[in-house]
């Protein structure tokens, strides 16, 4: 199974039990840790842990042994590492506290700062500051 086929398993199985939103991140050429990263919310400690399991679970049925499973106790953050794809699974407010989009996502944030066009009123604004 490839990286591609493993993700689709990954974000079929969060759907299936209702996982919040679920954002997949592209992060090959950034890392060598994995190809793909997916973040989703669970309702609740325990709603976080049932889409982690589910995860496992499925990739398990798949032929995919789970390199590793972190944060079950807590049931704020749960870690599946599937080695190709790594699934974070976190309460709506671990979620927004640790921000994992904005980092992994923040070098195309500036690059597309840098390949928008600036604003005419920015460059008339530096021309008359000198």
């Amino acid at each position: 199974m490839n990286s591609e086929q493993l993700l689709e398993l990954v974000t079929t199985a969060l759907e299936d039990i209702k996982a919040q939103n679920i954002r997949t991140l592209d992060v090959r050429g950034k890392t060598t840790l994995a190809d793909f990263m997916v973040i989703a919310s669970g309702t609740s400690g325990r709603h976080v842990q049932s889409a982690a399991e589910s995860v496992a679970l499925e990739a398990k049925k798949a032929g995919i042994q789970p390199l590793g499973v972190e944060g079950q106790e807590s049931q704020e953050w749960v870690l599946v590492d599937l080695n190709d794809v790594i699934v974070h699974v976190m309460l709506p407010e671990t979620r927004d506290f640790y921000n994992l989009e904005k980092l992994w996502l923040a070098e195309e944030a500036a690059d597309t700062e840098k390949a928008a066009p600036e604003d005419p009123s920015l460059e008339r604004v530096r021309r008359l500051r000198g």
